[in-house]
């Protein structure tokens, strides 16, 4: 899948660009059903909220559910990143994010290239997100907000932040998110679900709570160009990876296929079998 010239310009410009319906009703119903299993594992990759039952992230999926390693590898996902970063790409972090019903907690406003280029040393912002809607994401439901244009002034000063949530972030201050929220406004990322949203790795966001009847989860894959992998590996491998290998794309219609099972192989990370 390629983007057309308008579409690459709107990005540059705003920072993020919505590619309504991108996946199907029937691919997103995979992605549900998956995201199901994944939360219903004990394993370390998936953090609870501080409530300790309630799934928050799912890291690395992609080595541990056959739906998910697919999508790690879908053309509509990697082709256009590649486009937008100029070259092969693989994969940093791979997220499958949810925000339950009542209890699904707020992510504070951050870069992501922030954190990657402070507990990561990534050399540049030639990474971006790219984000699947597994369900659909409306108002009451805890979207994502994104301050259009904020990512072009580079890295903000940010304090870590280990108390909010279960997970640790680089987190803006309140007069800068006002300063540029007052300069750019704030865009909420609504949409059905199989929608798709690219970001930039700069751009400033975060998601409210939901305190809303309905759950939503969204699976972001975190794409680096190759030559711009990681230099520094204090974080674990599953939260940022060490495979810097450039990913080839699957055919698409690979979500739809019959599924391969996975096998132990004896390594504690699951694989694909033969």
């Amino acid at each position: 899948m390629k983007l057309t010239q308008d579409q690459i310009d709107r990005f540059h410009e705003t920072g993020y660009l919505m590619l309504p319906n991108l996946f199907s009703t029937e691919e997103a119903d995979v992605l549900r059903q998956g995201a199901e299993e994944v939360y219903a594992m004990e394993r370390k990759e998936v953090v609870r909220e501080l409530d300790g039952v309630s799934p928050r992230t799912a890291f690395a999926a992609h080595c541990y559910h056959e739906a998910f390693r697919r999508l790690g590898r879908h053309p509509r996902l990697i082709e256009p990143v590649m486009q937008l970063v100029d070259g092969p790409v693989y994969m940093h972090q791979y997220k499958v994010n949810a925000k339950v019903a009542f209890d699904g907690a707020v992510w504070q406003w951050h870069q992501d290239y922030g954190t990657w280029s402070r507990d990561d040393l990534m050399p540049e912002a030639r990474a971006m997100n790219i984000a699947l809607f597994v369900d659909e994401a409306t108002e009451f439901n805890g979207p994502l907000w994104i301050i259009p244009g904020s990512h072009r002034e580079g890295v903000y000063e940010a304090g870590h932040d280990i108390e909010t949530t279960s997970y640790p972030l680089w987190t803006l201050d309140k007069a800068k998110v006002s300063e540029l929220a007052e300069r750019g406004g704030i865009y909420s990322a609504k949409g059905d679900a199989g929608s798709v949203l690219m970001f930039h790795s700069n751009i400033v966001h975060a998601s409210s709570p939901n305190l809303s009847p309905w759950g939503r989860t969204i699976v972001y894959l975190s794409l680096c160009h190759v030559e711009n992998h990681i230099r520094r590996f204090k974080r674990p491998d599953w939260v940022a990876h060490r495979d810097f290998a450039p990913i080839e794309p699957l055919p698409d219609d690979c979500l739809l296929a019959p599924m391969t099972p996975f096998a132990e192989d004896g390594s504690g990370i699951q694989v694909a079998a033969e």
